[in-house]
């Protein structure tokens, strides 16, 4: 669905710049994650398994292209 777009700002970034925002976009959302995970009290491995997911998701829906 996204992986038109992906493409589209990578190749006018260039892969460096946009490896490091992509790179800094992930970190945020496992942060993100993380202090969800955090409030609610969901234990270190259930946080990995919903980090994974929204890898798995990332990549169904064409951002990881």
């Amino acid at each position: 669905m996204f992986a038109p777009i992906v493409i589209l700002v990578r190749q006018q970034l260039g892969k460096a710049k946009f490896n490091q925002i992509r790179g800094k976009a992930i970190a945020l959302h496992c942060q993100t994650i993380t202090n969800f995970c955090n409030r609610v009290g969901i234990d270190a491995k259930q946080r990995q398994n919903l980090i994974r997911l929204a890898k798995s998701n990332g990549k169904t829906l064409g951002l990881l292209a």
